[in-house]
């Protein structure tokens, strides 16, 4: 692979190791790699080279052993003069820190406007005009109704958003065209240009989750970057990373249901989104039209505190038609989008591309005279943060029969409808076949709910 290998070096020899290090650094034209024999436990007299040493402490005899083979002839816990001052850069520190100061002054004075975006963006602040243009463009996107697929809504949203935050390096596993990703200011980053915004990362959905983390901890920039949402398994460990290190890092999921038709169960995600709803400080946005999709993405930018991830569907979805206020409550995550006059009997609680489903449903029940609520629930974990006001007003206590519908696993959905309500959704392995006749095999139907319905009326 074109790497300079310095085999066979002696791991316990700080010697040996400067030595290799000092070789490496005269190679200026290619990365080298280092390789160290150790032996695990090294001085441990009886334990040295077992796995006994990994996970458990040696002991005291194993201890004193140790020290006796290692020459360390101090007192638990003391560390010498000399290696102390070796180690200690504080003085070394703040004269590095006065010296880069004075030269970011004088860049400052020379530059006041270059440094005034460095800041903002090492500072995670969004640009002075971002919320007036970012709501400008959901205002549109909801007056120009179109049904796309919220994967091409992603990349409208990625076409508004990346010309105000310049910011943004963007990538893909491999899936740049199905992901969408790939927006009109993408520049490839390669060895012509290395000054580009997009990486094509290959089929490494783990490498690029972990090369967006160390992006997103260097600062100044917000990664995202897209594969299909089944393959989020490949990326779990450093997907979880993220959210441990609460990183503002951005996960594009296309191809989020049992939508994607003919590439069959191994592609299709059943328990994914549950998966991903419940890891700790993660946020999951799954839109139903172009309009939420804009909202989810404002979102994900604006949320700088863990990584979020997008959920688009790969088939087209109808737009929802929205009055004003409506469209103000989607950043709430949940959300009343259809209502009848007066209680409602029931309330259908959907997200992405099942949305339309209750959405028909609520059509034909209104029109038999039934009183039903649709509610929107894009982000779970956002209007779980609402206040307690908010949240009654969208699912209230008193109105217990409840029917969420997600092309999914059903288990998490029950914290919303409790014990008195259904969820229809899916809890096996899906089929391949055409995104409607899965549908319809899988029961994922608007027949389904308005059946559902009438059982509870």
């Amino acid at each position: 692979y074109n790497w300079h290998v310095i085999p066979n070096i002696d791991g316990h020899n700080p010697d040996a190791i400067l030595q290799a290090i000092k070789e490496a650094k005269a190679v200026t034209d290619k990365p080298s790699l280092l390789c160290c024999k150790t032996i695990i436990g090294y001085g441990a007299p009886n334990l040295a080279g077992t796995e006994k040493t990994h996970g458990a402490p040696l002991g005291e005899d194993e201890v004193a052993g140790a020290r006796k083979k290692l020459g360390w002839n101090y007192p638990a816990f003391v560390i010498p003069n000399d290696v102390y001052a070796a180690w200690d850069a504080r003085e070394k520190g703040t004269a590095a820190e006065a010296s880069w100061q004075d030269k970011f002054n004088a860049y400052q004075q020379k530059y006041p406007e270059l440094a005034a975006e460095l800041l903002r963006r090492i500072n995670q602040k969004l640009p002075a005009h971002w919320q007036e243009k970012s709501k400008s463009f959901i205002q549109t996107a909801n007056r120009e109704g179109e049904s796309i697929a919220t994967r091409k809504a992603s990349q409208k949203a990625l076409n508004q958003y990346g010309a105000l935050l310049p910011e943004l390096v963007g990538g893909s596993a491999d899936l740049s065209e199905s992901n969408c990703t790939h927006y009109s200011l993408s520049k490839d980053i390669n060895r012509e240009q290395p000054g580009g915004n997009y990486i094509y990362y290959g089929v490494r959905e783990f490498g690029m989750s972990a090369i967006m983390n160390g992006i997103a901890l260097h600062g100044g920039f917000i990664p995202f970057g897209g594969t299909f949402l089944v393959f989020c398994d490949y990326a779990r460990n450093a997907v979880r990373l993220s959210a441990l290190m609460k990183q503002r890092v951005i996960y594009v999921y296309s191809h989020d249901s049992i939508g994607l038709g003919e590439d069959g169960p191994t592609h299709q995600p059943i328990e994914h989104a549950s998966m991903l709803r419940l890891t700790p400080n993660m946020s999951v946005w799954r839109p139903c039209d172009v309009v939420e999709t804009a909202v989810a993405w404002k979102k994900a930018i604006e949320h700088v505190n863990g990584p979020t991830a997008l959920l688009l569907t790969r088939q087209t979805t109808p737009h929802e038609t929205r009055d004003e206020n409506t469209l103000n409550q989607i950043e709430r995550g949940g959300y009343i989008l259809k209502d009848c006059g007066g209680t409602p009997d029931i309330i259908l609680i959907a997200t992405g591309s099942e949305v339309s489903l209750a959405v028909q449903a609520f059509e034909q029940l209104t029109a038999q005279g039934k009183k039903i609520r649709v509610v929107s629930m894009p982000s779970t974990d956002v209007f779980d943060a609402q206040d307690a006001a908010y949240r009654e007003s969208v699912l209230p206590a008193a109105i217990r029969k409840r029917i969420a519908i997600e092309a999914g696993a059903t288990g998490y959905w029950y914290k919303y409808v409790g014990l008195d309500g259904t969820v229809i959704g899916i809890d096996r392995y899906g089929e391949s076949a055409p995104a409607k006749a899965v549908y319809q095999a899988l029961n994922i139907t608007t027949e389904h709910i308005i059946q559902t319905c009438g059982d509870y009326l």
